[in-house]
C-alpha cells in the first residue's frame, strides 16, 4: 500500500484557460497527493492534455492558481525552471536527441542543468535505465530503438533528473499495441515504489489497477472522480457510462451514433447548465 501525506503534490484552483474565445479548460478545483497516482481519462478535446501542460507553464493558465509542492507556479515572481526541475513530464512524441547515444541522452541535462560531474552523472544515468530495463541499450541511438524502447529510455531520462512527481501525456497512444506493455510495467513499477503520478491515458486496465483516484473529463471540466472502481467500474454521470462503453467495447458503437450531447455538470454545479459547446475548428487536449 502506497503512503500518502496530507500536503498536496498538486493543487489546481480554479484553472481557466482560453484559446482565443474558446475556453478549453472550465473552473477545474484539483488535488494530487503526495504518493498517489491519479489517471485522468476522457475523450479527445476534453482538456485533459492541456490541464496537464497548464501544471508546470507549458500553457500559461488565463486565470487560477496552480501549487506544485506547495509553490504557487502562477506567482508572476515564481522561479519556474526551480520548479519543472522537480516534475518529470512524458509526452506521446519521446522527443530523444537522434544524434546523441541512450547514456548521453540521460546525462547532457543532468550535467547542463543539475552541474553534476560526469561520473556521477554516469552512474545516476546507469541505475535508471535499470530500472527500466535498458541497461544493455546504453551505447545505442534511439534509431535503433523500438518505439516502446525509446519511450522506457525517456522514462530513465526524467527519472534522472530526480524528480519529485512525474506527469506521463498518454504516454504510449504512439506505440504499437504490442510495446504498450513494457512501458505500463515500468509506470506499474513506479507507481509501487511511491512515485507521485499523474497520468493522462486511454488505458483503461492500467487505470483500473493502478490507480489511486481517476477523473474523467469532458467540455473542460471534470465531470467525475473518485476511486478506480467507482468511476470506472460504476460511474454516476451518464457521459462517463457513454465513454466508458465505447471504449471498453467500441463493436458496440453503433453506426451515426452521437457519442458526446456536451458534458454532465459536475456535481456541484448541478442546477447550472453548461456553456454550450463549440462544435467547429480543434483545440489541444
Amino acid at each position: 500500500m502506497r503512503t500518502v501525506s496530507d500536503r498536496p503534490a498538486i493543487e489546481v484552483r480554479d484553472l481557466h484557460k482560453y484559446f482565443g474565445e474558446l475556453e478549453v479548460l472550465r473552473g477545474i478545483d484539483f488535488r494530487v497527493q503526495h504518493g498517489e497516482v491519479v489517471c485522468v481519462i476522457g475523450p479527445s478535446g476534453s482538456g485533459k492534455s492541456t490541464l496537464l501542460r497548464c501544471i508546470n507553464l507549458l500553457e500559461p493558465p488565463s486565470s487560477g492558481h496552480v501549487y506544485v509542492g506547495g509553490v504557487e507556479v502562477t506567482h508572476p515572481d515564481v522561479d519556474i525552471d526551480a520548479v519543472r526541475r522537480k516534475i518529470g513530464m512524458l509526452f506521446q512524441a519521446f522527443n530523444l536527441f537522434p544524434h546523441l547515444t541512450v547514456l548521453q541522452n540521460l546525462t547532457i541535462a543532468q550535467r547542463r542543468v543539475l552541474k553534476r560531474d560526469k561520473t556521477e552523472a554516469i552512474r545516476v544515468a546507469r541505475d535508471n535505465l535499470a530500472r527500466v530495463g535498458l541497461s544493455e541499450k546504453e551505447g545505442s541511438y534511439p534509431a535503433q530503438l523500438s518505439g516502446g524502447q525509446q519511450q522506457r529510455v525517456a522514462i530513465a531520462r526524467a527519472l534522472s533528473m530526480g524528480p519529485d512527481l512525474m506527469l506521463f501525456d498518454e504516454p504510449t497512444s504512439a506505440l504499437d499495441p504490442e510495446l504498450v506493455g513494457d512501458v505500463l510495467a515500468v509506470m506499474r513499477k513506479l507507481a509501487n515504489e511511491g512515485m507521485t503520478m499523474m497520468v493522462v491515458t486511454h488505458e483503461m486496465s492500467f487505470a483500473r489497477e493502478v490507480a489511486d483516484r481517476v477523473a474523467f473529463m469532458d467540455g473542460g471540466m471534470i465531470v467525475e472522480e473518485g476511486e478506480p472502481a467507482q468511476v470506472i467500474g460504476s460511474p454516476r454521470h451518464a457521459r462517463t457510462r457513454t465513454f466508458l462503453r465505447r471504449v471498453l467495447d467500441p463493436a458496440a458503437a453503433e453506426v451515426g451514433e452521437v457519442p458526446d450531447t456536451g458534458p454532465a455538470p459536475r456535481v456541484d454545479d448541478a442546477a447550472t447548465p453548461p456553456a454550450p459547446r463549440t462544435v467547429h475548428g480543434h483545440y489541444p487536449g
